[in-house]
């Protein structure tokens, strides 16, 4: 098999997470190779400056912190974790699966900007990332699609109610909802693939998205 590269996004309480180990086991029981990583590495010492950020050190509202420093805590963390652990795997052809990647800054680092500068911000990301940086492209993209009024009940059930676990991000629900605009928008112009987790008032069955989910991996890992 070529190697790939699969990116799972979604905004916070979108599900991401149950989504990512229920495909993670689908891959495992037939056998397919792979390789599971997942953004940020908050184990890993090249995460500190994400883990500032999110903590709200440097300010408690996230539209504070410039959308190209941010972008560069978290670009830092990803090319480490590629240089340190996963480059050889992808250049042996094995399938690699992440949870949040480049991809990310352009949902919740492209927002802080005015719309009119979405574009150019995209194409900076793509020339620092995957040009200067020299991380992988992925080959395919999917977006978990989860409302954001959904979410915040998913999320508040993560935490057993306690509202301060949350992070500056998980916290702001406007910002979220700002993010989702940006993710649309970043959907439409780098063609991902946009995977509806609700009915609009409530959140569809775990199995039914992870359904249609397994069937996007499967036409990649098919090369179709």
């Amino acid at each position: 098999m070529d190697s790939k590269l699969i990116v799972l996004e979604g905004l916070d309480g979108s599900g991401k997470s149950t989504q990512f180990d229920l495909l993670c086991q689908y891959l495992t029981d037939k056998n397919i190779p792979f390789r599971h990583i997942s953004f940020p590495e908050y184990d890993k010492p090249s995460s500190a400056l994400v883990k500032m950020y999110l903590s709200g050190e440097f300010s408690k509202n996230a539209a504070d912190i410039n959308a190209y420093a941010a972008s560069s805590f978290y670009a830092v963390d990803r090319y480490a974790s590629y240089k340190l652990y996963w480059e050889k795997d992808l250049k042996e052809g094995k399938l690699i699966l992440a949870s949040r990647y480049v991809t990310s800054n352009a949902i919740y680092q492209m927002v802080k900007l005015p719309a009119n500068q979405w574009e150019e911000y995209l194409a900076w990301l793509s020339d620092y990332e995957y040009g200067r940086l020299e991380l992988p492209q992925p080959d395919k993209v999917v977006f978990l699609d989860m409302p954001v009024e959904i979410s915040q009940t998913l999320l508040s059930k993560r935490y057993d109610g306690d509202e301060n676990k949350k992070d500056i991000h998980e916290v702001n629900v406007d910002f979220l909802k700002q993010c989702r605009d940006a993710a649309m928008f970043a959907a439409e112009k780098l063609d991902w693939e946009i995977l509806p987790c609700s009915d609009g008032k409530s959140a569809l069955p775990i199995e039914q998205i992870s359904e249609k989910l397994k069937a996007i991996v499967d036409s990649v890992i098919r090369g179709k």
